[in-house]
Parts: structure tokens; C-alpha cells; sequence
């Protein structure tokens, strides 16, 4: 197998190593799970996830710790786009404390932020409407930044478009799969043209793509994926966690196009899961599959990609739970000598 600068990790659940350790262990599943029920003639049983597939934790780094400075937050709502009118959406900026307008910070782009990346931690009062915990963003940020294990890094969390967010801050995304899961380069324009400006006008931002990373998980993968591929020269580096790169609307071309393209200047980041929306009677909407033909097109181009996979279904708690070490590894080279 080539190897160079590729990077090809596979992690099952009985594996331990330094990606496996933030997860809880869970039961080494079967390699084919059986189906509840026997499929209909002539359509191959779905894989099923064993119980405990899914049941990764978040370790000390995704935790608030003692003495360590904590960043601040912008928050606003866009609702004048002329990309995708009669849309709104939550766009949330977070500062690192360690910022310093002399000197240019990293960016990264997050898709589905506020409703994915954004919550710090579980209140008494529960979780804000619509939102996960599973990656704790700033908490990750918070720590690895303090101890330089990653540069300064101003994130941008965005989420997708919405008809309406109603009085309790409950957004229906309408426009997600539209924005999301399309192959096109709406989107992109969308982010330079009418996000970024006003943020790159405010902070002291890196321009060169080895200092920006743009991510998301689901849709929101394969959107950002769209983004770095269509402009290599915006952004360098792709976080992709369970990516729907699957014919939602057009996504499963993805590995052909990779084969067939230029190697571009992208360092990807791909997570998945063995049990991630299996549909082996359609291949072109198993996500599993879609997710290690774009790992098998990235390495064979000898991209700098790593695939993680997991044993996980379709969901956040594995990318979550590493995502401290996915983090390092796509910043490893922009890190602060100490």
C-alpha cells in the first residue's frame, strides 16, 4: 500500500491505542450483525449495531478544567442573504483568550455549529433547543490552546438555513440538504461572500488555506468537503465526521471525481463508523461504503488523509469523543513551538 504522507488508521472497538482511549470501551460487535427480522426476497439484510456500538464519552480535554482561560462569544442571527433568501440562521463566533490582534489567528468553519459543536456543558435546565453535546468545542479549544498543543484558532459556528426560529430559538432547518448535500459551489459563495467579510474585517485572520479548516458532520461534512474541494486556495484542511458523501443529491461522485481530478493541496480528516446507515441493496446510500470508497480515492491520489472508523452508527458521540486528537492532527503542523 502507499503510504507517504497518507495516513490510513482503522479502529475497531477492541482496538487501544492513542485515538482509542478517550471513548469508553464497548463490545467488540460481529463483522455482519444480524438483522431483526429476515428481508424481503432478494435484498441483502441491513447491518444492524449491536447494543453499547455507540458508547463513546467524552474525556478530560472536552471538559472544563481549573485555571484554564476561557474565550469569548459573538452570537447574531444572518438573515439577509441573497444566496439563499428567506433564510436565517444562527451564526456564533468564538474568540480564544489567548488572541492577539498583532498576530494573525487560524480559522476554522464549522457547519451545523451552534446546533452540533457549540454547547460547553449539561445544565440543570437541560440542553439548549436543538443542540448536542457530544464535541464541547470550546472546551477542546480552551484546553489544547492553553497548552499549545494547537495554534489560535477564531471558530466559526454556523448553522444551516431556516424558514423561521420561532420564540423558544427552535430553528427547523429547512434549508439544510439544499445548502448542504448539493454539489455545487453555492454554498461556498455564500460563506466568502456574505459570512466572512464582516468577521475578517473585525479579527486579524490567517488568508493562506494552511490556516483554515472547515468541518462538519453528516451533510455538514460533505458541505465542507465541497467547500475545500471546489476552492483549495480558501481552505486547507477538512474535517468530515459519518460524511454523507451518498446520493442525497449527488455526493456519492465524489471518489470518480477524486480519482479523475488534480491532487489538490487538502489535508482531510475522515470518521466513520462500521454500523454508519448501512444499506447494502442501494450502494449509493450506504455511508459506510461512500465513506471508505472517498478514504480508498484519497489515498491511492496520496492525499494527506487519516480514516478513522469506529464502531459506531450514524451520530456525533465517536467523532465527538475524539475529536481532541482530530483536532491535533489537522493543526499538527500550524502548533506554536514551546
Amino acid at each position: 500500500m502507499k503510504s507517504l504522507s497518507c495516513h490510513l488508521f482503522l479502529i475497531l472497538a477492541a482496538v487501544t491505542t492513542g485515538w482509542a482511549a478517550e471513548p469508553a470501551p464497548a463490545p467488540t460487535p460481529p463483522s455482519v450483525a444480524p438483522a431483526p427480522a429476515a428481508p424481503p426476497a432478494g435484498r441483502p439484510a441491513r447491518p444492524q449495531a449491536p447494543a453499547g456500538a455507540d458508547d463513546y464519552v467524552l474525556g478530560p480535554d472536552s471538559r472544563v478544567q481549573p485555571g484554564v482561560p476561557q474565550g469569548t462569544w459573538e452570537k447574531y442571527r444572518w438573515d439577509k442573504s441573497e444566496i439563499f433568501p428567506n433564510t436565517v440562521r444562527e451564526v456564533w463566533l468564538y474568540v480564544p483568550a489567548q488572541y492577539d490582534p498583532k498576530v494573525p489567528a487560524c480559522l476554522m468553519v464549522l457547519q451545523d455549529g451552534p446546533r452540533q459543536y457549540a454547547a460547553r456543558e449539561r445544565t440543570d435546565a437541560g440542553n439548549r433547543a436543538r443542540q448536542t453535546l457530544e464535541y464541547a468545542t470550546p472546551n477542546v479549544l480552551d484546553n489544547l490552546i492553553a497548552r499549545k498543543e494547537l495554534p489560535v484558532i477564531i471558530t466559526v459556528f454556523i448553522n444551516p438555513g431556516s424558514t423561521a426560529i420561532d420564540a423558544n430559538g427552535r430553528p427547523d432547518f429547512a434549508n439544510r440538504s439544499v445548502e448542504y448535500d448539493s454539489v455545487a459551489d453555492n454554498y461556498s459563495q455564500f460563506i466568502a461572500k456574505e459570512i466572512l467579510p464582516s468577521i475578517e474585517a473585525k479579527y486579524n485572520l490567517r488568508k493562506d488555506p494552511a490556516g483554515r479548516a472547515i468541518g462538519g458532520i453528516s451533510s455538514g461534512a460533505i458541505c465542507a468537503f465541497t467547500v475545500a474541494w471546489n476552492h483549495p486556495d480558501w481552505f486547507g484542511k477538512v474535517i468530515s465526521d459519518v460524511g454523507s458523501f451518498t446520493n442525497l443529491r449527488g455526493g456519492h461522485v465524489y471518489p470518480q471525481l477524486i480519482r479523475e481530478a488534480p491532487k489538490k493541496p487538502l489535508r482531510i480528516h475522515l470518521q466513520d463508523g462500521i454500523y454508519d446507515n448501512r444499506s447494502p441493496q442501494d450502494p449509493e446510500r450506504d455511508w459506510f461504503l461512500q465513506n471508505r470508497l472517498m478514504s480508498e480515492a484519497l489515498t491511492e491520489k496520496l492525499y494527506d488523509v487519516q480514516y478513522v472508523l469506529g464502531h459506531g452508527i450514524h451520530s456525533s458521540k465517536h467523532g465527538g469523543a475524539i475529536f481532541p486528537q482530530t483536532l491535533r492532527w489537522i493543526w499538527r503542523d500550524e502548533v506554536p513551538k514551546q
